[in-house]
This record gives C-alpha cells, sequence and structure tokens, in this order.
C-alpha cells in the first residue's frame, strides 16, 4: 500500500473568481453571443495538474465556442512544490486553485474524481491497483454521464510511452469509460440521476513536445491536424498566448509557459467512434437545430449579433429577453444550461454591477453577519429589481424590491445574516470524510466531479427587463483593499469559535528529557474563555493537565505552556486539545497572489514521536531552496538552525556552522549558490560538512534549457532522472563510517516512510564518491546513485536524492538519525 500524507484533519474554503464576474467588454459580449448559439461540447480528460493542453482547451472553448471540460483524475497531492513548504492535501489544494485560475484564463471547466496522487508510480498496473480500477472508471463514468461530451480527447496514450503510471491509467479508464459511459448495464446505480451517454467520438491529442515527435505526427495517416495558433481579434490574443498565460497558473510546479505566436498544429488520432476526415466535429451538429423548437432561438440569437452596438450593448437587451421563454421551454437538458449564460449576458448587457460583500472574512456559528448588497446600473437600460436575498446556510431578504434602477447611481444595502448554531466548518466535500484507501471518501455522488464547494452564502438578484424576469446568483465575499494589491476578494469561511495551534504537526523528541511546548488559543469570536486540556499521550507527563483562558476580544490570542515528559521507551503517539471538553482545529490561510487565500483547519493534534537519536552537529546553516520543512524538523533535534540569505552566501563567514544543507531544489531557484561555489568548497576545504538535497533535471517542451547542476559536487556528478517511487522499497546498506555514527542506521531506520524513497538520483559520479545505500523498485535494478558522500580537504560532501522533505515532517524516526549523521560526516567520515 502506497502511504501519502494527505493532512486529513482539515477543512477549508476557497472561491472560484469566475464566480465574481460582473460587466464584460464588449469583445468578450460578442464572445459570449457566439458561444449562446453553440451547443457542442468537448471533454479532455488526464491525470493531474498541469497535464492539460491548454492550447486545445482554449481553442475550443474560445474559438470554436464549444462548452469546455478538463477532467484532472486528481488534484496533484503527490507533487513537488516549487513555491512553498506545503504537501499532500495542502498541495492538492494549491493546485486546484491553480487549475480554476488556469480555467478562468482559457475558458473551460474544471472537474475531479476521487482519486488521489499517492506520488510517481512507474506502472498503470500499480496505479490502477492502488486506486481501485472499478472505483475510478465509475467516477469517470459519471462525469461523462453528467457533462454529456461530443467528443472526448485524451492527453496520454494508455502506454508505457507516458512515462508515468498514473498517466498511463487515465487514458486505460477513459478508453473504458467511453463504452461503459453509454451502458446502461454498467454503473447501474448511477441512472437515478443521469442517463447513459454516448459520445462521438474518442481522440488521442499526439504528443508534440520536439521537432522530432512532429515529423513523427505529420507522418501519420488517419490524423486529423489542427491549427490552434489562431488569432482573436475580440480578444486581441492569440491562442498560444492564452496557453501561455493559463498554463502560467501553475506556478506550484515551475510551469511557466511562453506566450507563443503564430500557427500551432495539434495532432487528433481517433481511438474510437464515428471516423471524420478533416475536423473532429464533424457531421456533429452544434447549432440550436439539434434542439426541438431550437431554430427560433438560434434566429433570436442571429438578430441580436447583428444588432450588437459595442458602445451600446443595453440595445439588444429585447432580443436577449425574448430568448429567455423559449430557451426554457425547449426542455433540453443542453439548453437548459445555456440559461445561466443568457442571464449573465442580460446582466451584462444592462450594464449591471452586481455585489455582496461580508463586513468580513470569517463567521462562526450563531453569529450574525453583516453583509453589504449593492447594485449599479451603468447603463441605460430599463431593468426593475424585483428582489434581492440571501441564501446558503443562512437566509435573509433585503428590503429592497420592486425598484425601478436609476442609471449610474449606487443601491445599497446591509442585510443582517445570523448564521445557524449547527453550522459546520467551511470543510470540503473531498476532506469531510476518512480516506477510502488513496481515494477521497466522498459519500455524495453528486460531489464526484465539482472542483470545490459551493459558497457558504450567496446573494439571489431578481430583475425584470421588459416583461422578462431573470435571476443572477452571486456568492458573498469579502472585498478588501490591500496596500501593494489593490482591491481582492475572499471567500467566507465558517470558522471554529476557539482556535488551537501546536507548534508543529509533529513534535520529536530525541531523548527522555522533558520539553516545555506552546499551544496558541485565537479567539475568532468575542468573550471566549475556558479551559485547554492536553489528552490521548498515554505514557507521557503532562503538567499542568489543563490552562485557563479568557480572551475578550476577536483576533485576540494567547499562548499556553505545557511541560511534555516523554517515556524512556521509543514510540509514537497522538495528542490532542480539548477547549471545554471539545475537540478543537485550528485556523490557517494558504496565501500566493496568483491564487484565491485558502482558509482550512487542522485538527488540534500533534503527533509526539519518542526516538534515541544523537547528535554531533549543533550549528547549521541552511539554504532554502523551493520550500521544505527541514529547518523546523532540525531545531527538533536541538540544532541551532540559521536561514542563508544570497548575501550570506557571497560575504558570511560560514565557519560558523559545522554544515550547511543545501534545501531541495537549491540549485533550480537559487543562482548565487553556482556564484559561490568556491566559497562552498572552501567551506568543506576547512573541514565543514556540505549536504546537497535534490534538485531537478530541468528543461520541458519550449521552456528548455541547458542543465544547471553541472558544478553539483565537488568532483564530477549527473543527476539524472532515476527515482525509486515505492516507499517500502528494500535498501542495500554499505559499512561505511558516516553510516555507524553518531547511531548505528540498520535497515529498521528504513520503515515507516511516506509516499517515496527518493527521485532525482546521480546516474553518474566519480569514483571518489561513495554510495552508503541503495534502494531499487520492484523488478528493477537497484540505484546507489541516491546517497553519495566524499571527502574533500578535511571536510565532507553529502549528495542525496532521498526525500528527506517528506520524511522528516512525517516524523519518521529512521530518516532522522540518518539525517543526523549525514550532517556529521566530516566527523565522522574515516573513523
Amino acid at each position: 500500500m502506497r502511504t501519502l500524507s494527505l493532512l486529513i484533519g482539515i477543512a477549508v474554503v476557497t472561491t472560484d473568481l469566475s464566480a465574481q464576474s460582473n460587466p464584460y467588454a464588449s469583445g468578450e459580449i460578442q464572445l459570449r453571443l457566439r458561444k449562446l448559439a453553440t451547443l457542442g461540447s468537448v471533454l479532455h480528460i488526464a491525470a493531474h495538474p498541469d497535464d492539460e493542453n491548454t492550447l486545445l482547451l482554449s481553442y475550443f472553448a474560445r474559438e470554436r465556442n464549444l462548452r469546455t471540460g478538463y477532467l484532472s483524475l486528481t488534484r496533484g497531492e503527490g507533487g513537488q512544490n516549487l513555491i512553498g513548504t506545503e504537501q499532500g492535501a495542502l498541495m492538492g489544494l494549491i493546485r486546484t486553485q491553480e487549475l480554476l485560475a488556469a480555467r478562468r484564463i482559457d475558458g473551460a471547466q474544471q472537474f475531479f474524481t476521487r482519486a488521489t496522487d499517492f506520488g510517481f508510480s512507474k506502472t498503470a498496473d500499480e496505479t490502477l491497483g492502488e486506486w481501485g480500477r472499478e472505483r475510478v472508471l465509475a467516477d469517470i463514468v459519471w462525469v461523462i454521464r453528467r457533462f454529456r461530451p461530443d467528443i472526448i480527447f485524451l492527453r496520454f496514450s494508455g502506454t508505457p510511452r507516458d512515462g508515468h503510471g498514473q498517466h498511463q491509467a487515465s487514458a486505460i479508464l477513459a478508453r473504458e469509460a467511453f463504452d461503459a459511459a453509454a451502458d446502461p448495464a454498467r454503473f447501474p446505480e448511477q441512472l437515478g440521476q443521469v442517463k447513459p451517454h454516448r459520445a462521438r467520438r474518442l481522440f488521442f491529442n499526439l504528443f508534440n513536445f520536439s521537432a522530432e515527435m512532429e515529423k513523427e505526427n505529420r507522418a501519420q495517416t488517419g490524423t486529423l491536424q489542427i491549427d490552434a495558433g489562431g488569432y482573436n481579434a475580440l480578444l486581441g490574443l492569440s491562442y498560444g498566448e492564452i496557453e501561455g498565460r493559463s498554463r502560467s497558473r501553475h506556478a506550484s510546479q515551475a510551469m511557466g509557459w511562453p506566450e507563443r505566436k503564430g500557427a500551432r498544429i495539434e495532432y487528433l488520432r481517433l481511438i474510437a467512434g464515428e471516423t471524420a476526415a478533416k475536423d473532429p466535429l464533424e457531421s456533429i451538429d452544434t447549432s440550436w437545430n439539434r434542439v426541438a423548437n431550437g431554430a427560433p432561438v438560434a434566429k433570436l440569437i442571429d438578430q441580436a449579433m447583428m444588432a450588437f452596438d459595442p458602445t451600446h450593448p443595453d440595445r439588444i437587451l429585447p432580443q436577449l429577453t425574448a430568448l429567455r421563454p423559449l430557451i426554457a421551454a425547449a426542455g433540453d437538458d443542453v439548453a437548459t444550461g445555456k440559461l445561466q449564460e443568457l442571464d449573465e449576458l442580460i446582466t451584462t448587457c444592462a450594464g449591471l454591477w452586481l455585489d455582496a460583500s461580508a463586513a468580513r472574512p470569517t463567521a462562526t456559528a450563531g453569529s450574525t453577519l453583516p453583509v453589504n448588497l449593492e447594485i449599479v446600473k451603468r447603463l441605460p437600460a430599463g431593468v426593475t429589481l424585483v428582489s434581492a436575498s440571501i441564501r446558503g446556510i443562512a437566509s435573509a431578504t433585503a428590503r429592497l424590491a420592486n425598484k425601478d434602477l436609476p442609471t449610474n447611481e449606487r443601491l445599497t444595502e446591509t442585510v443582517s445574516v445570523t448564521i445557524p448554531g449547527e453550522a459546520p466548518l467551511s470543510q470540503p466535500f473531498w476532506l469531510r470524510q476518512p480516506m477510502d484507501g488513496t481515494l477521497y471518501g466522498i459519500a455524495d455522488r453528486t460531489n464526484i466531479g465539482p472542483p470545490e464547494n459551493e459558497p457558504e452564502l450567496s446573494a439571489e438578484f431578481r430583475f425584470r427587463a421588459g416583461y422578462t424576469e431573470f435571476t443572477v446568483i452571486r456568492p458573498v465575499l469579502h472585498r478588501y483593499v490591500d496596500n501593494a494589491r489593490g482591491e481582492l476578494t475572499r471567500a467566507l469561511a465558517i470558522v471554529p469559535p476557539v482556535a488551537v495551534e501546536f507548534p508543529d504537526s509533529t513534535l520529536l523528541f530525541p531523548d527522555a528529557k522533558p520539553r516545555e511546548i506552546a499551544v496558541t488559543v485565537k479567539a475568532n469570536q468575542p468573550n471566549m474563555s475556558g479551559n485547554l486540556a492536553l489528552q490521548g499521550a498515554a505514557g507521557w507527563g503532562i503538567e499542568p493537565a489543563s490552562r485557563p483562558y479568557s480572551l475578550a476580544k476577536e483576533n485576540e490570542q494567547v499562548t499556553l505552556r505545557f511541560r511534555l515528559t516523554p517515556p524512556a521507551q521509543n514510540g509514537t503517539v497522538t495528542l490532542k486539545a480539548l477547549a471545554g471538553g471539545m475537540e478543537t482545529h485550528g485556523t490557517r490561510v494558504i496565501s500566493y497572489p496568483h491564487i484565491p487565500p485558502i482558509t482550512f483547519f487542522p485538527e488540534a493534534t500533534a503527533k509526539l514521536v519518542r526516538s534515541d537519536i544523537k547528535v554531533l552537529t549543533k550549528k547549521v546553516g541552511y539554504v532554502m531552496g523551493a520550500g521544505d520543512q527541514i529547518p523546523d524538523a532540525l531545531q527538533q533535534l536541538g540544532i541551532d538552525v540559521t536561514l542563508l540569505s544570497d548575501d550570506d552566501l557571497g560575504a558570511a563567514d560560514l565557519s560558523r556552522f559545522e554544515a550547511v544543507v543545501l534545501g531541495v531544489r537549491a540549485y533550480n531557484t537559487r543562482p548565487a549558490l553556482r556564484a559561490n561555489r568556491q566559497r562552498l568548497l572552501d567551506f568543506m576545504t576547512a573541514g565543514g560538512t556540505l549536504v546537497v538535497q535534490y534538485n531537478v533535471v530541468e528543461g520541458f517542451g519550449p521552456r528548455a534549457a541547458t542543465n544547471a547542476l553541472d558544478a553539483i559536487g565537488p568532483y564530477p556528478l549527473t543527476v539524472g532522472r532515476g527515482r525509486v517511487t515505492v516507499e517500502d522499497s528494500p535498501v542495500a546498506l554499505t559499512d561505511h563510517p558516516v553510516l555507524r555514527a553518531p547511531n548505528p542506521v540498520t535497515k529498521a531506520d528504513f520503515d515507516g516512510w511516506v509516499q517515496e524513497r527518493g527521485l532525482y538520483f546521480a546516474d553518474k559520479y566519480d569514483a571518489r564518491y561513495s554510495s552508503l545505500f541503495s534502494t531499487q523498485d520492484p523488478g528493477e535494478d537497484f540505484l546507489p546513485g541516491g546517497m553519495l558522500v566524499s571527502k574533500y580537504g578535511k571536510g565532507a560532501y553529502v549528495f542525496t536524492g532521498y526525500s528527506w522533505f517528506r520524511q522528516l515532517p512525517a516524523g519518521v524516526p529512521g530518516a532522522y538519525r540518518i539525517f543526523a549523521n549525514l550532517l556529521s560526516a566530516a566527523q565522522t567520515f574515516g573513523k
């Protein structure tokens, strides 16, 4: 069983900023009119965030005006993080928002299954075994039956050429789902909510990442060629430019992408379904003719297009409002989905700005929340506000009603909303239940597919234009001004009355000495008092058993100190914080400029690890790379850790450290390391230990660059792509002094590892390096290049591709013992 640390005791709330949409620019209105006239749909399927072909998504959504979706089987939880320290479920939260940010640019919709990215997999069989083939297949079928695409295209082939086993599995399952979705005998339990659906065609989008691939694709017969690089004059962008902007949203994966211009040929090879000679939607009617009584709808849309004046979009309101009863009467599921598009178009062409802003970004159960409703009709259209109300976990009705809207005047009202006393925390649906193996435990099938929760509260505005009523929904958000970034919004989150935080999710005790820990208690509403107790740590001493707290103001916090005495014997327990006898949560926010803030609520628990670990090294300089939590982990060993800046690398006295450690992907992110290579060599010459963790071999597609790792070691060393993905793979140890002291390393120290052994091992290295241990994935050779040491001057050099950045925060005792030995390599080498 593959183990992935998913931090399941959390809750989260975010918002898709597309829900804040207000009047489009005139070019966008024209595109929306074209989209309203188009009923076709296309679904793209792959395994992870950043697997998707954003060029084709942009082309189908923005040029062909098709309802376009991307089904990512996972949320990318097992990915590496270039921008911070988040891992597991938190990584999945970030990558979910990156996908939504990308979709807001390329115009597609986003979907997911229950599957998680449990880490790199080398075979489809391993992936399908971990996920459960039929369970994920059922999810894909469900999404197809709900989305009802005309065509489906896959990013991967389902063969070993795809590389990652999850890539292969995504294509294998999608091929099966193409037929299964149409078969009423497959997954009949879904048919009470959806109908069987047969997509017309299934394509494989051929890889096209190099001139050699391009040549190979052109030579294939029976493959459709699409120039997806066209220019959209209404947007002022090519689809290659949209692709670059969309793909660059995947910042956590270092996916910055060029905005390319000119022709871009994409290749689609038919896998199943009807043949097509020139176009993937050949013979598929994407007009309103596919709907009974659709001809009058198409005629009115044509009239609106012809009458559209970009400086006076309100002049087509008669055509748009006349469309509403016709579309509502069509009785077709696809047509019905056009009503929301139409209502947004009417809203835009009337110049309506609609907003529902909460007075604060958080609320607690039982509290009262002021919500400011704002309406501005910025064009001279005849529109009447019929009513405005709040819906969701609470409801309220505004006094504003039956009012003709003046032009360009703000109409506001503050509505008081009482949050129900039983309102749960804003927990994402995919984390509400315990994990089901490597799948999220989602009880409600309707939550398979959607990317995130519905807003806790929404405002419903009902209007009348002429004789037609239409309804527009806006999420209740907190709108605020950041001094550096301007006006921003945050989703409303329901938070606990009191938030409790341990200093770390894992607390390591390397000996039996007692230690004081500081627990933070923060009030999310005024006048909170009680007692905080620590429980659950059998065999551990806790003094005192509880401490009182009294917090008069919202956001006030206090630090409570407890003395923990570990037992003599090694072991692991879970410590819980109880407030008023009840289990509690913390409140944290993940914030990056390219995505909305993510508020989440980790359970107020800490993993206590008691393990005998000896440390010789007392002072360490740490060069942070992409971001990891190793400095905090080393401090738990009693080590004094100093984070080194680029200036420190160039000028600081490094001799005050016994070891300098380079964080994950440091050479990929810190050019100062190459500039100060000689200072690092001098540090080792004088007797210091330099520990270099994994770095990525750079270069992919149009971003290909010269490998910057040529000077990563004191002697020749080439970083490859070798990795061992099974976390409990066998390990072969050598008899080396670094493995003898200060902690005798045995195979037992490799027990309990999570997700993987390591990645980006060295594949070539000078004879002056010694391999400390090697490991292998099933059916493969042992890889010795993941753990290399060498003597250099009076000091030592350590290269390690093993995933300490996962193991130490997870509290793996053996990983701590080995890493403590690596830090003191210069002291033990040769003994």
